[in-house]
């Protein structure tokens, strides 16, 4: 492993007081055989203070970017890594809270590898010598593949309900499996979700629906939710995405329940789509439970998506962009739509229309597992080229004639934005329209 640590670190080591370790994910990834790479996560530890950390970080030309005391933890950065300092302790947490509410620095290492949360990443690396320190038996998880807590699993998920989606989230990355008692007290201790933060939670979500990043393996997301389904952690964080478990669909369209279907959106999505995906079809439990069909759910579902995602505090900009994808998934799905509407979607999506056809084909591909292009998106695009041939503007910026040659035509200043409007609709179904000539004729025929 030493060849794999970063210079500064292993200097870091060499003239510390006391041993320096690492610890956790580059530990656990390189006996994985996973590759550390640029995303590798450097955590250190130590039973020496902060303070001799952070002055023995100085010397080897390392930044200490933030120092906290309470926590025994130290920021650290040398320019092309960035490290985390947390000194040997021992935690104790109000139950399901994730903070500790109080904190004892130990000289132990076997009392800091049991206030983590898995055994696989308390296995402890001494950087100076070379050598792996394992109190609790990681090693052999780790060639096992398997995820067991440090201690009790209901006191692991009791203390920090954080550490449910934690779970999932690392079965997702590493591809390692729960073992039966892991996954039955993080069943048993579901409910202790609630009392994390928003923030926190979606955080991990994120991390969960971008899994596959982290070591290029594609069933990664789709194997993190199924951990939180299996957990029941789902129930308590989406209980409208949750309700879709068991609810049948058609099954001439369908081979899976609404839920199941959802999880394969997310597989066959691109990453920058898969909040989408997983909520696409969101709005069919509320639909069936009302009305006995699934007819209105692309507009129940873009409602519910934005409730479920403001709850979460995720940032607007992915709010906004989810709900249009989740209203218009349907949208021509069973390809009649005339092409004149096409034209008229495929303009309103505007910068969202890649991001749309993704989610079309990927739902598509998740209904039956058929990965051959979805009818809909073909169709689409062969609208859509027609459009870019025939030179059709998508924006106001492309028409061939903007606001003050129309003013200087006669229209009113008022009038202005109306007539342009209506001058992007002519342009619409023929794209030939698009130049200052015919614009202008039409201008002074219809509105002047």
């Amino acid at each position: 492993m030493q060849d794999h640590i970063p210079q500064n670190l292993r200097k870091l080591a060499e003239i510390c007081p006391r041993p320096l370790y690492l610890v956790g994910g580059s530990v656990r990834d390189f006996l994985a055989s996973v590759p550390l790479t640029d995303k590798t996560d450097w955590d250190i530890t130590s039973p020496m203070p902060e303070e001799e950390l952070a002055e023995a970080a100085a010397k080897c030309g390392i930044a200490v970017r933030a120092v906290y005391r309470h926590t025994g933890t130290v920021k650290l950065d040398d320019g092309a890594h960035a490290y985390e300092f947390t000194r040997f302790r021992s935690d104790k947490y109000v139950r399901g809270e994730h903070t500790p509410a109080e904190i004892e620095f130990t000289e132990d290492i076997s009392l800091d590898a049991r206030r983590r949360d898995f055994c696989a990443n308390a296995v402890y690396y001494d950087v100076a010598k070379g050598a792996y320190i394992d109190p609790l038996g990681g090693i052999a998880d780790i060639k096992a593949r398997i995820l067991r807590t440090v201690r009790d699993p209901a006191r692991v998920f009791g203390e920090d309900g954080l550490r449910l989606l934690r779970l999932a989230r690392l079965a997702a990355e590493t591809g390692f499996s729960p073992d039966e008692a892991c996954l039955t007290g993080a069943t048993r201790n579901a409910a202790l979700i609630r009392d994390i933060s928003p923030e926190r939670i979606f955080a991990e979500l994120r991390l969960l629906l971008a899994a596959d990043l982290k070591h290029g393996d594609p069933e990664a997301p789709y194997r993190g939710l199924c951990i939180l389904r299996d957990t029941a952690v789902l129930g308590h964080t989406m209980p409208e995405l949750a309700l879709g478990e068991n609810m049948p669909q058609r099954k001439d369209f369908h081979d899976f329940d609404v839920l199941e279907h959802s999880f394969r959106c997310v597989r066959y999505a691109p990453p920058h789509i898969r909040w989408a995906a997983l909520l696409h079809d969101v709005g069919k439990p509320f639909c069936m439970l009302r009305d006995g069909n699934f007819f209105a759910h692309p507009a129940e579902g873009a409602r519910i998506a934005e409730d479920i995602l403001s709850r979460l505090k995720a940032p607007r900009a992915l709010i906004r962009e989810t709900v249009f994808l989740v209203g218009a998934h349907m949208r021509d799905f069973d390809c009649r739509m005339r092409e004149n509407k096409v034209r008229r979607e495929i303009r309103g999506a505007g910068p969202l229309l890649e991001a749309l056809l993704a989610l079309k084909q990927a739902d598509f591909s998740a209904c039956k597992g058929d990965l051959s292009p979805a009818p809909c998106v073909v169709k689409w695009q062969h609208v859509l080229q027609k459009m870019r041939d025939e030179g059709v503007p998508f924006t106001q910026k492309e028409l061939k004639i903007g606001g003050r040659e129309i003013q200087s035509l006669g229209v009113p200043p008022e009038q202005t934005a109306a007539v342009l409007a209506s001058l992007m609709d002519d342009c619409l179904t023929d794209g030939a329209r698009n130049n200052a000539a015919w614009l202008s004729s039409r201008v002074k025929k219809q509105y002047v």
